[in-house]
Order: C-alpha cells, then sequence, then structure tokens
C-alpha cells in the first residue's frame, strides 16, 4: 500500500464535530492547507447527526466532550446512519475510553492536546486505505473469497453469513479482507496494524484487539469459542478457513 496516492482531496467531505469554535476553525485551517476544501463544522451532537444526514460526509472527526450529548452516543447514532470512519477527539488519555470509544463503532482516537497536522495525517490514512481498497476493485479479478458460510465480494465490497449482509464498518471491512487474504497464516499484530491502519499509532494493540472482537461477533456463530478467526497466544491472529467440525 505504500506509494499509494489519494487522488482528488477537494472532492473529500470531512466534517469537525466540537464545541469549541478555535479547534475547529484551527482543524479546518490545516486541512485547507492539505488540500482539502469540503469541510463542514458542527458544535453539537444534534447538529453533527443532521449535518451527516445532509452532506453525507466520507470521514468524520469527533469530540467526545459536547455540550447536548457525549461523543460516545453521537457515535451510536452515527453508526445507524452511516458506516465512513469515525476519529475521536478527547482530553482523556484512559485505555478504558479509548476502548470504549472503538467498541461503540469508532475507527481512531487521538488525544488532546493534538497536533493539527497529526489529525490531517490520521484522516489522510484512512483515506489512502479507502484509495486502496478502491485501486485493488479496478485492476484485480473480483473473485469471492469463501470460508464455511462466509462470503467476501470484493467488487461489491460487500461481506455476507448465510447470504445475508453484514454491516462491517470500512475499518472492520479492511481488516476481514486482509485476513482472509492471507488465510491459514499467523499475522503477527504489527504486520497487520501497518497493513490495516498504515501508520503508527500508539495504544494500537487494544485497537486491534477490539475489531477483532467486533468482526468476531458478526461473523462468529460463537464469538467466545470462534472458528474463523483465531488467537494465536504470542504470535497474533490467524484466518481458518477449514473449520474442524
Amino acid at each position: 500500500m505504500l506509494g499509494i496516492e489519494i487522488t482528488d482531496l477537494r472532492d473529500k467531505k470531512i466534517l469537525l464535530v466540537d464545541d469549541e469554535v478555535d479547534i475547529l476553525n484551527l482543524l479546518e485551517a490545516v486541512l485547507i492547507k492539505e488540500n482539502f476544501t469540503n469541510i463542514y463544522k458542527a458544535a453539537s451532537g444534534n447538529e453533527a447527526i443532521a449535518m451527516t444526514q445532509a452532506v453525507q460526509p466520507d470521514i468524520i472527526v469527533l469530540d467526545i466532550m459536547l455540550p447536548d450529548m457525549d461523543g460516545f452516543q453521537v457515535c451510536r447514532m452515527l453508526r445507524e446512519i452511516t458506516l465512513v470512519p469515525i476519529i475521536f477527539l478527547s482530553a482523556k488519555d484512559e485505555d478504558v475510553d479509548k476502548l470504549l470509544g472503538l467498541g461503540i463503532g469508532g475507527d481512531d482516537y487521538i488525544t488532546k492536546p493534538f497536533s493539527p497536522k497529526e489529525v490531517a495525517f490520521r484522516i489522510k490514512a484512512h483515506f489512502r486505505r479507502n484509495e486502496y481498497i478502491n485501486l485493488q476493485k479496478q485492476t484485480q479479478i473480483h473473485t469471492p473469497i469463501a470460508f464455511g458460510d462466509i462470503v467476501i465480494n470484493k467488487e461489491k465490497g460487500e461481506v455476507t453469513k448465510q447470504g445475508r449482509a453484514i454491516p462491517l464498518t470500512a475499518k472492520e471491512y479492511t481488516l476481514l479482507l486482509y485476513l482472509a487474504e492471507n488465510a491459514n497464516k499467523i499475522l503477527s499484530k504489527n504486520k497487520i496494524i501497518e497493513k490495516v491502519w498504515d501508520y503508527d499509532y500508539e495504544g494500537s494493540d487494544n485497537t486491534l484487539m477490539v475489531h477483532i472482537r467486533h468482526l468476531r461477533q458478526k461473523i462468529e456463530d460463537d464469538p467466545a469459542h470462534p472458528q474463523y478467526i483465531i488467537t494465536i497466544k504470542g504470535l497474533g491472529y490467524k484466518l481458518v478457513t477449514e473449520v474442524e467440525k
């Protein structure tokens, strides 16, 4: 994925959600310097939800401390209407808050105080990953990947279980696709993070763990005793295509 260029940055729609006007304006100014032009701003949870419905952003940067409801509640409501990446901003640097944010559908977590350029970098990393997926769709033969009762249709970007579509976030889909394309191989956590997240992220072990748990909840018959996504203690994870009966 190295060397993938992001095309048409001006077409990407970014929604910034924070009740601090100075932070919104600072982020907007930095993103404009990075060639983003479709930038929308919201100062409350209700405004963020309404704006998401109206403009359908490609990515959302969401503060946790909002005047009408917290960002976690906003994220839950957003996940009912969109699967685009959500990056949390928070003044809290505790693992429990990071895990909660990721556990309810967030894709990334940045702690305040932060560098605005870091936010821009994270946004570009998510877009670069999506660009990579789109490039694969355009250049590869779209042979579905199937294991057990799970089918990954790369052409449609869709995953089904027993013929029924499974709603996955962009990051969950990318993670499952990477595991499936390397089926029956032990993949280290660092390798998975490098390929799926495309940047160094402090605490990314927890990020990966949460996303693995989400995938198990969605594709496994018994998430507590997974048959497909297996933890190899001390080494990483492996997606097993031949399930023992």
